[in-house]
């Protein structure tokens, strides 16, 4: 396929653009004579940053205004961070692509350099993150967790100037920024689950586009197994930011090993489980261990936060 130009959807975060940059010097890469733009469309999520995601709508805040521009043509593509894409997209759009997957744990950032298990008796951390919060109140239930939103810069200049003894970030965002000097501690999954989709890029078009076949060869297949299983997952709980879910697929030798986590606001209470299986039944094996969950009680948990 042969395009003279193409338009790029993204927000207008630092962040986002450097996802949106990348992919547009990759495509730039691939197919020479081709021009590649960005546009920068402003999203509810951005708009509104003194409240809580969980309180004014979630994951869905990141990308409706994205995907109103791919849907009236606006824009070509939009690049998405997976972690934001909503459950449920436009029956007319989907994600077609997921670029290589980043580091997906959390990492740390203390102001005095002390590491998660080090930091002080009633150590502040800033997150706005329902299943971070609720994961460190189950490993330490001294800490206090003070909401914490805005982008990257933001935070740190927060965590600089204020009286916070520590934030928690993605470790894919920093890295990507440059801030990776920044991360005090990349916390292990074990103690702190990813979020689903967690370092991962997604591409969405148009249902069935043939734009599809010039922007293929950014599809990383392991990273697409991987996010459709923790999709799968998250789709089977029907959660979204309002509830603590964690959710992190990890491939060896197209081989499938999915960890599912679904815990209380207060962190009192954390179900956690794991399934595996071939590459090829990623949906599948998403789906068997949400259900795996929901019979743990997890069902219990959501009904009384949703």
């Amino acid at each position: 396929m042969k395009l003279k130009k193409i338009i790029i959807g993204s927000r207008g975060s630092q962040l986002a653009l450097w996802q949106a940059n990348w992919v547009k010097s990759e495509l730039e890469r691939l197919h020479k004579n081709t021009e590649v733009n960005i546009r920068v469309i402003a999203t509810s999520g951005d708009k509104i940053q003194d409240v809580p995601l969980a309180k004014i709508g979630g994951k869905g805040l990141f990308v409706k205004e994205i995907e109103e521009a791919l849907l009236s043509k606006e824009i070509d593509i939009a690049v998405h961070s997976m972690k934001d894409v909503p459950m449920q997209i436009p029956a007319k759009l989907e994600i077609s692509v997921i670029t290589e997957r980043e580091n997906p744990l959390d990492a740390l950032i203390s102001k005095n350099g002390e590491k998660l298990a080090d930091l002080p008796h009633g150590a502040t951390i800033g997150t706005s993150s329902l299943r971070r919060s609720s994961q460190l109140l189950k490993y330490r239930e001294d800490f206090k967790i003070n909401p914490l939103r805005g982008n990257v810069d933001t935070r740190l200049r927060k965590l600089d100037e204020g009286t916070l003894d520590a934030i928690l970030l993605a470790s894919a965002g920093l890295n990507r920024l440059g801030w990776a000097s920044r991360i005090t501690e990349e916390i292990d999954h074990k103690i702190l689950t990813p979020a689903m989709g967690q370092g991962a890029l997604g591409i969405e078009t148009r249902l069935n586009d043939p734009i599809f076949e010039f922007i293929s060869p950014l599809n990383h297949e392991h990273t697409y197994y991987a996010v459709t299983s923790e999709r799968a997952l998250v789709d089977r709980l029907d959660g979204g930011c309002q509830v603590p879910i964690g959710a992190y697929a990890k491939i060896d030798n197209n081989l499938i090993t999915l960890q599912g986590l679904v815990a209380s606001l207060d962190g009192k209470i954390i179900l956690k489980s794991e399934n595996k299986g071939p590459v090829n039944d990623a949906i599948e094996i998403g789906r068997e261990l949400g259900t795996e969950l929901l019979k743990m009680g997890a069902n219990k948990i959501l009904e009384k936060l949703l």
